[in-house]
């Protein structure tokens, strides 16, 4: 097979993954095909079985070798954990009296809070996490 047609369905395949929602399986057969176009180019890629055998040999061997790690390298790290809104800064939607529940807003999203503070909250006061129990979170005013 010419060195082009390699190429051409090596730069399709990476494409494809490009395009397709999946877990990098198509790049490496797209990279097995334009290293045969790269060694068919420079004439070192011998008849057309061998650039078949060649080109499943590479794709195979890359998806074997390094599909892991780029996933790992991809993939977001673990979601942050609730328990690291403690300290953060939350402001009260509603009055909220001293140990009553009520609503607060942290990081744009409404919360279900517990003042533990030895003040009342007004609407739009700051307050700080002092702990997450579930999904409310315990808050005193700022100072």
């Amino acid at each position: 097979m010419d060195w082009w047609i390699w190429l051409l369905i090596g730069l399709l395949l990476a494409l494809a993954e490009v395009v397709t929602p999946g877990g990098f399986y198509i790049l490496f057969f797209g990279i097995g095909a334009l290293l045969v176009g790269i060694l068919g180019m420079a004439g070192l890629s011998g008849p057309a079985w061998f650039q078949v055998l060649l080109f499943s040999l590479i794709s195979v061997g890359a998806l074997w070798l390094f599909r892991e790690k780029l996933l790992q390298l991809t993939q977001s790290k673990t979601p942050a954990s609730v328990d690291s809104y403690v300290g953060e800064t939350a402001r009260a939607c509603e009055d909220i009296a001293v140990n009553e529940m009520g609503k607060a807003e942290l990081r744009g999203a409404s919360w279900n809070v517990r003042n533990v503070g030895s003040t009342p909250l007004a609407p739009g006061a700051r307050c700080i996490v002092e702990r997450v129990e579930g999904l409310t979170l315990h808050v005193r005013a700022e100072h």
